[in-house]
């Protein structure tokens, strides 16, 4: 439950900034059901740092009430069930298939498509096409480990604007053109 409302909280903001708000948020609230019937508002002052701290909030509480209603309190163990979430993505669902649940998952965020794509695996910019052709190419058993890798990769190496070539550890496994010395 935390982690899905985390990841909700986390668009468009840092992971540091979503882990200043959660302590005070789950323990205002610490159950779907207590976070389902918040009031927005009250919520809305927790995470306002997060940004888009509205529509977050409203998301969140629906969130909250449909794990509570739809799902008994518990994570759904399907991309299908996890996106009738509110607020919940494809993205945000791998995250909860692979983390929680501990089966094969792709998260096609930016990083991944970023580094995918200048290391030659796949081409393209649609996240569910990129998530369907890393399936295929990823052995199942590696595609946890290797969306989180790859993610973590171009968090704090392979920068969208300046990456950090020379000290890159997959350098030479690399086909960007635009290598930077």
């Amino acid at each position: 439950f935390e982690l899905a409302i985390s990841v909700i909280l986390s668009a468009q903001t840092t992971d540091n900034q979503v882990n200043q708000v959660t302590p005070e948020l789950f323990s205002t609230y610490p159950t779907p059901m207590a976070l389902a019937g918040a009031e927005q508002s009250d919520v809305e002052r927790i995470i306002h740092s997060t940004g888009f701290y509205r529509n977050k909030a409203k998301n969140i509480i629906a969130a909250a009430k449909a794990i509570h209603e739809e799902f008994a309190d518990e994570l759904p163990a399907t991309i299908d069930e996890l996106v009738t979430i509110p607020g919940m993505g494809r993205k945000s669902a791998n995250v909860i298939i692979g983390v929680v649940h501990k089966q094969p998952s792709i998260v096609a965020d930016t990083h991944l498509m970023r580094v995918s794509n200048r290391i030659g695996i796949v081409q393209g910019k649609n996240p569910v096409k990129l998530e369907r052709e890393l399936r295929e190419i990823i052995p199942v058993g590696m595609q946890t480990d290797y969306s989180m890798g790859v993610n973590l990769h171009g968090r704090y190496r392979c920068f969208a604007r300046t990456p950090d070539c020379p000290s890159c550890e997959i350098r030479e496994l690399c086909l960007w053109d635009e290598k930077r010395e």
